[in-house]
């Protein structure tokens, strides 16, 4: 049988198997069947709750980037003894979520009682969560992000979201997980949701931002958050383009609209042109916080563009140098993310890459006058034909008031401006 949710889903419900969740979704390019599949499976070697807690790890890390999920490093003190802190946190740009995972370990109850330990848990794990965020904000704290490297997270350097997350094997029908109020935004969801949000996604900031946008709704039942997801994500495709000033990025500049929630899960466009935006994030946090931003919808088409780049810029004579580039200004106008090809790579064209990043940052800067909150990543991709690997990739982020001199801009400006006028030297895509 069919469960229609709005004028563009429906939930299609196998009478022999009511566990699977099928949603149809129309589309302006027809109807769309997403099949939702369970969680990944538990690893076998470790007891159930610590595979569940590795699991939705396993998840966040696959699917979105292991540089941005964390666990702890170390206890925090707390008095003479020691403070555990959350079981996991995801931190992107400046928001942050605390992740309390609980499984049902023992054979379920009937369902009136199930229901019940999972409020039970539910307000445990609420609890838990919130006494995280407040010791993060008192003492800073070392946490392992999935490459193994240590980062030291002072909590009042980001937002907060709690997040419970349920492993169970049946939950009861139309459970809304409920709590008191814990002074900041809070989400339940299933190992199965949260999957699905990483497997659809394939970026944790977009994760991120999805958990505060649907936290700031109503409850709904366990399990449903993929019905949400595209209820939300039709609204999106709905919805008219904001205003924004094309002209910020210079002349021919492009409005680009896209949902904020895909309906179609990301990469289905190619794997290879969604592996171009994962593999040139470089590795430090901020930078990928940065480029982690890029819209979901649009990576496809950066993707090909920058295969194309790449294949494009050795086409000239020895001695000759050609840039492309592709610019992304967000709405509020405060973040610019720039991406380049040249045909080499050397000390001319990275200090000619570094003043074209720091010329357009100044450019959008004095038109918006935020300069103070406003930053530009560049990265820049060279073609290598030693056979070791098909590209280097050379950053280059700034922020703020770069205090560049009367003369640093006329020499910018004139290298580059004038250069992309006459054609000669550079292609803006």
């Amino acid at each position: 049988m069919t469960e229609q949710h709005s004028s563009a889903l429906h939930r299609f419900v196998e009478d022999d198997d009511p566990g699977v969740l099928t949603l149809i979704v129309d589309t302006p390019q027809g109807p769309h069947l997403r099949r939702i599949p369970p969680a990944l499976p538990l690893p076998s070697h470790i007891d159930h709750g610590s595979g569940a807690e590795a699991a939705a790890h396993t998840a966040a890390a696959t699917w979105g980037m292991p540089d941005f999920v964390f666990q702890q490093a170390a206890h925090a003190a707390k008095g003479s003894g020691q403070r555990e802190l959350g079981d996991r946190l995801l931190l992107a740009g400046q928001r942050g979520a605390v992740v309390q995972v609980k499984a049902r370990t023992i054979k379920p109850k009937p369902d009136a009682r199930e229901a019940g330990w999972i409020q039970k848990v539910a307000a445990k794990a609420m609890s838990q969560a919130k006494g995280t965020v407040r010791q993060l904000r008192m003492v800073p704290a070392g946490m392992v992000n999935g490459r193994g490297r240590t980062v030291s997270v002072d909590g009042s350097a980001y937002e907060w979201i709690a997040v419970f997350l349920l492993d169970h094997p049946h939950v009861p029908e139309n459970t809304v997980a409920t709590w008191q109020p814990i002074g900041m935004p809070a989400i339940a969801l299933t190992r199965r949701d949260w999957d699905f949000l990483f497997d659809q996604l394939r970026s944790t900031t977009a994760v991120l931002d999805y958990l505060f946008r649907a936290a700031a709704e109503p409850p709904i039942p366990l399990g449903e958050e993929p019905v949400r997801y595209y209820e939300f994500a039709a609204a999106d495709a709905a919805a008219p383009p904001k205003d924004v000033d094309a002209e910020l990025v210079g002349p021919g500049g492009t409005l680009f609209s896209a949902p904020q929630l895909p309906q179609a899960p990301a990469g289905t466009d190619g794997t290879n042109v969604h592996l171009m935006i994962r593999i040139m994030r470089a590795n430090r946090f901020t930078v990928l916080s940065d480029l982690d931003r890029l819209p979901v919808s649009a990576r496809a088409e950066w993707g090909h563009l920058l295969l194309d780049m790449l294949r494009d810029v050795p086409r000239v004579p020895d001695e000759h140098c050609k840039w492309r580039f592709r610019r992304m200004l967000d709405e509020d106008g405060t973040r610019q993310l720039i991406v380049g090809a040249a045909t080499r790579f050397d000390a001319v064209i990275k200090a000619s890459f570094s003043a074209y990043v720091q010329l357009r940052h100044h450019e959008v800067t004095s038109r918006t006058g935020r300069t103070e909150e406003s930053s530009t990543l560049g990265v820049l991709l060279t073609p290598r034909h030693d056979g070791r690997r098909p590209w280097d990739t050379s950053t280059v982020r700034v922020h703020g008031d770069l205090e560049l001199s009367e003369e640093e801009l006329r020499v910018y400006s004139e290298g580059w401006n004038r250069a992309l006028e006459d054609g000669a030297v550079g292609v803006n895509d």
